[in-house]
């Protein structure tokens, strides 16, 4: 058998420029969802340059992972080495944007910048949230070139959370069984190659998964005391969007191939439309893989069926 040779490949000969050519490669979906899948992230409403006095930003997106909050995330790209005007720059971008997220990709890390990015980290607030990325990009052969994001610096969530909590209360027994059903949903995300992506298992009764935009997302809710897990389109402070979907709903629910609850709540912003799966019990969980392999069924589907419609 005839083995090929991995070769790293000078990333400016691939792109040239960070603004028209990199920037312009990172925003496209597929792109965008590397960088998403490596760092545990879910960008959506990417924007190619924003101003802050006399400064651009390279990128600024909205990142959804954090269930109920749209944090605002910035990427500045440096395809050279890391260097103390970039560290500055995405300093006064934050500051100036607001930003909860920032990331920094560069050609190479140097030390000193290395451990300027540990320092914010391990000295700023738990959310606030800096990541320092290298580029590389390798081929074998004639293949073609691949990128690879490394992480280099991270947020450190057990420093920062233990220096916002300084003291927990325990979880009462609603909590931990929440807990307990979203590890398990969240090994079956992955055992099942992480259709969508995994969010940290808390005490929330959701589970939100993003779908290309904040005027909408998908979420999984556990109601106990109803016996059901639900399995929503909920819709943001937007009812002609709902109103457009409803017009349309014999049509989606013959693609989603079953039928949905259609809520407008006219007294609420939001909307919903609800698919129940009967069953959930936190007493009993002899039927948990199977509940959730229908959640995680019925997620894909809707997520493919109301992607573009949403949009």
């Amino acid at each position: 058998m005839k083995i090929g040779k991995l070769q790293e490949v000078e990333i400016r000969n691939l792109w040239h420029h960070e603004q028209y050519d990199f920037s312009a490669w990172l925003v496209k979906d597929d792109n965008i969802a590397l960088l998403n899948e490596k760092l545990g992230l879910t960008l959506v409403d990417i924007n190619t340059e924003a101003y802050v006095g006399a400064y651009r930003c390279d990128i600024v997106a909205v990142d959804e992972t954090e269930t109920g909050t749209d944090r605002k995330t910035i990427i500045e790209n440096q395809l050279e080495n890391s260097d103390h005007d970039h560290l500055g720059k995405i300093i006064t971008y934050a500051s100036g944007l607001d930003a909860k997220v920032i990331v920094w990709i560069v050609k190479e890390a140097r030390d000193e910048h290395r451990s300027a990015i540990e320092w914010l980290n391990n000295n700023t607030s738990k959310d606030i949230n800096f990541f320092l990325i290298e580029l590389h990009a390798y081929k074998i052969g004639d293949s073609n070139p691949a990128p690879m994001f490394q992480i280099i610096e991270q947020p450190n969530d057990f420093i920062k959370e233990s220096k916002n909590n300084k003291s927990t209360d325990a979880m009462n027994k609603r909590q931990s069984e929440r807990v307990e059903f979203w590890t398990i949903f969240n090994e079956h995300i992955i055992n099942r190659g992480k259709p969508f992506n995994v969010r940290k298992a808390t005490t929330d009764h959701w589970y939100d998964i993003a779908i290309g935009t904040s005027a909408a997302h998908i979420s999984v809710t556990l109601v106990n005391k109803d016996s059901y897990i639900g399995v929503e389109l909920y819709i943001n402070s937007n009812k002609a969007l709902f109103d457009k979907l409803y017009e349309e709903r014999e049509k989606i629910e013959e693609q989603l191939g079953f039928k949905m609850d259609w809520q407008r709540l006219d007294t609420a912003k939001a909307s919903r439309i609800l698919y129940r799966i009967n069953g959930l019990n936190f007493d009993d969980h002899s039927n948990y893989d199977s509940l959730i392999d229908e959640a995680i069924d019925k997620v894909i589907k809707m997520r493919s069926i109301f992607k573009d419609r949403v949009k």
